[in-house]
């Protein structure tokens, strides 16, 4: 009898048209595998009551109800919120997705704090397609991590469906810039925005580390089932790494440093 495939959930933004498509071109060939999304409402990015409201968690916990009954292995919010929210939204709603299901929980935002305390990497080049209030409140709770933007560009965009309008060439040139500015890594945060595939050509130019949300995310997910991310090939140094190849869980988390100042 053939083992059924491991099946990966994950809960999208309604508005979002890049992180399905993306996410299968990078498990094309893997037979193993499938992927399966639940979505929930959200259509702006934006600090006022109502943007912020639409991350509410009953929201969240209704799509990943849903996806429980496809039984899958895993349930990834594969999204950016809690870098503005804060990261212990994330964690509770871990712990929520588990309690109301059974099943496992990531995100990309504990993701992103897991794969760069393995690498010991703090130094951070961040690119958004967001505006100046919520970039600067990354930044403030990145930094409060241990985790510090020394240089970022974004886009000033609010609609989420734009996001995914940007070409890949402007995501690249955004890449580019905060490399040249000095960063030990970038992380192109934003589940909506098209940086996976230029991540592999842009690590071998300019020699740092690019990590986009939609690979992230994949790769969280991956680790979470106890499957090796290096079955992923051609989407940058995220899947080939060894350690981050390890399927144990997070690293001892260090002191978190004091919080410093962006550049822009």
């Amino acid at each position: 009898m053939t083992p059924r495939p491991t099946r990966l959930g994950m809960l999208t933004p309604s508005s979002n048209t890049a992180l399905e498509p993306i996410t299968n071109a990078m498990l094309a060939g893997i037979t193993d595998i499938s992927v399966h999304f639940s979505r929930f409402k959200v259509t702006e990015i934006a600090l006022s009551d109502t943007a912020l409201r639409q991350f509410d968690d009953s929201e969240i916990l209704r799509a990943a109800e849903l996806l429980a009954h496809a039984k899958v292995d895993v349930i990834a919010w594969n999204g950016t919120s809690a870098s503005w929210l804060g990261f212990e939204r994330d964690e509770r709603l871990c712990e929520r997705i588990t309690a109301a299901t059974g099943i496992r929980a990531c995100t990309t935002v504990l993701a992103y704090r897991d794969l760069l305390r393995r690498l010991g990497i703090t130094r951070i080049g961040l690119v958004t397609p967001y505006r100046d209030d919520v970039q600067a409140r990354i930044v403030t709770n990145w930094g409060s991590e241990g985790l510090q933007c020394v240089a970022e560009r974004h886009l000033s965009l609010q609609d989420n469906f734009s996001f995914a309008e940007v070409p890949e060439t402007k995501v690249a040139g955004l890449i580019e810039d905060v490399v040249r500015e000095g960063c030990d890594a970038v992380a192109v945060l934003c589940t909506n925005m098209r940086g996976a595939g230029a991540a592999h050509r842009l690590e071998q130019q300019l020699g740092v580390p690019v990590f986009d949300s939609i690979a992230v995310t994949l790769w969280a997910c991956l680790i979470a089932v106890g499957m090796d991310p290096r079955r992923i090939q051609g989407w940058g140094s995220l899947f080939t790494t060894p350690a981050l190849a390890d399927t144990a869980g997070p690293r001892v988390e260090p002191p978190r440093a004091p919080q410093g100042p962006s550049s822009s």
